[in-house]
């Protein structure tokens, strides 16, 4: 079920009206949200259920064994639980991949009775995640296991954030789903206010961008190297107002439940340099592959040839996480080759507070500095688009080649334009801020005029059909 969907303007007051109905009993509330992101999840493939509840399952008894066994023996539950759940996110995303790579190397490209063909089963990286950070956190003895089942597999499955994130900690999530929740009036008003500036990202920004990136990718070698350029610098904008719109929708959608998840963005296209860049661009899973690898590799306070080995490590590793295809191998190095610099001259951590935090506009080193780091991240973007190695080869060479400036495609749909400009400045005026709507002036009609504003170009520039969000497919 998409959150722009007809089925999900239905699904979310329904369920939000019963949620709050059962709020005297914890176990039929969490029963409930249970039932209802299963819903959501089986809107797609109800087989896929079946594969959601069996990781939850694994992840629930690990987290008892890991507490009642001592010394191996809890190393060998929580290695059997990762195994697993790894082989099977390996097994629907990652086989294929392997195998016709190794065909095409060493077979001739001959290995269809080696294929599988199996349907990717939506989020199954997110999920996956979150379930083996609870049975690591209960290891490593920061979490105490639950035994209750309900409110686990509910911490699993949680409807907004399912299928394309936050990845969420046991930590902050489990225990949440095991306290009693009541009412917020001001909590659910500031998840709509979130709730509206994602959908305006995604409605407005992320698909008016493709449109045009969409028609310029389909066949780079029609075009000129400006028409190239304007699309790899619009997909940077689009997936950003995408991805982080869908954050926006979660994160607001869950506070409607008085559920607080954790921050997924935090202006990365105002970052001074790579380092900021990722601690800003999805800090789910950034933080995730630094607390349970990299750190476990030993960091950056090992040797410089380990700090190299850890950082390409991570970088790859995540990478392979955004899809099986070799361009986002690439991505991931690139992004570590960017990335190595600044750590082995310990320059990573000098930009930790936001851009001109006390001042109203940005010095024109800062301005220099997020310039150069955006058209770094837009170079690595050509990769992440790219269907392959030699797809994002001749695109680079083609920014490189006199042609057309403007594709007629962007003259028909100027209009969307001001709404990236507008983002931008929103976005930095509210750069202090959980999220750019947080903070409304005092004057009501000025709140609500901003409300019908944002409603408005919504409406106005919502595609006919319905555009799926862009990490769905990892």
């Amino acid at each position: 079920m998409l959150f722009n969907s007809l089925q999900f303007a239905v699904f979310l007051p329904v369920v939000f009206l019963i949620y709050w109905l059962l709020q005297r009993s914890l176990r039929w509330q969490n029963l409930f949200v249970l039932a209802a992101s299963y819903l959501f999840y089986g809107w797609w493939d109800p087989r896929f259920l079946l594969l959601i509840a069996f990781t939850s399952l694994c992840s629930f008894l690990s987290g008892l064994g890991i507490e009642r066994l001592q010394g191996s023996a809890r190393k060998a539950v929580l290695w059997t639980n990762v195994s697993v759940n790894l082989l099977i996110l390996c097994l629907f995303k990652y086989y294929d991949f392997f195998v016709q790579s190794f065909a095409d190397h060493f077979l001739g490209g001959h290995a269809d009775g080696l294929l599988l063909h199996l349907v990717l089963p939506v989020g199954i990286s997110f999920y996956t995640f979150q379930a083996l950070s609870y049975s690591i956190d209960v290891y490593r003895q920061s979490l105490r296991p639950t035994r209750d089942v309900v409110a686990f597999f509910a911490y699993v499955a949680f409807f907004p954030q399912l299928v394309a994130g936050p990845i969420e900690r046991a930590t902050s999530l489990l225990p949440q789903f095991e306290q009693s929740r009541r009412f917020s009036f001001d909590l659910a008003a500031d998840g709509l206010r979130q709730m509206l500036w994602g959908f305006f990202k995604k409605l407005v920004v992320a698909d008016s961008c493709a449109l045009y990136v969409d028609r310029v990718y389909a066949d780079p070698s029609a075009f000129g190297g400006a028409t190239l350029a304007v699309a790899a610098i619009l997909f940077s904008i689009q997936i950003y107002g995408d991805f982080s719109g869908y954050s926006d929708i979660a994160i607001g959608t869950a506070k409607l439940f008085s559920i607080k998840l954790r921050r997924n963005f935090d202006v990365p296209y105002f970052s001074r340099d790579i380092a900021e860049f990722w601690r800003r661009w999805h800090i789910s899973l950034t933080t995730w592959f630094r607390d349970y690898v990299y750190i476990p590799l030993g960091g950056s306070r090992v040797a410089p040839w380990k700090v190299v080995r850890n950082t390409f490590i991570i970088f790859l590793l995540s990478g392979l996480w955004h899809g099986a295809n070799w361009t986002f191998v690439a991505w991931g190095f690139f992004h570590a080759l960017l990335f190595l610099p600044l750590i082995l001259l310990r320059r990573n951590r000098r930009y930790r507070d936001v851009v001109a935090l006390d001042r109203p506009w940005p010095t024109l080193a800062e301005i220099l500095r997020m310039g150069l780091t955006f058209l770094l991240v837009t170079l690595g973007w050509i990769l992440f688009r790219s269907p392959s190695i030699h797809f994002a080869f001749n695109y680079i060479c083609g920014l490189f080649q006199p042609g057309d400036f403007l594709y007629p495609t962007l003259r028909n749909h100027y209009l969307f334009l001001p709404a990236v400009v507008l983002m931008f400045c929103v976005e930095w005026v509210g750069r202090r801020s959980q999220h750019p709507l947080e903070r409304m002036p005092r004057w009501r009609w000025i709140r609500w005029m901003i409300y019908i504003v944002l409603i408005f170009m919504i409406v106005a520039f919502m595609q006919t059909s319905e555009m799926p969000f862009i990490y769905f497919q990892f």
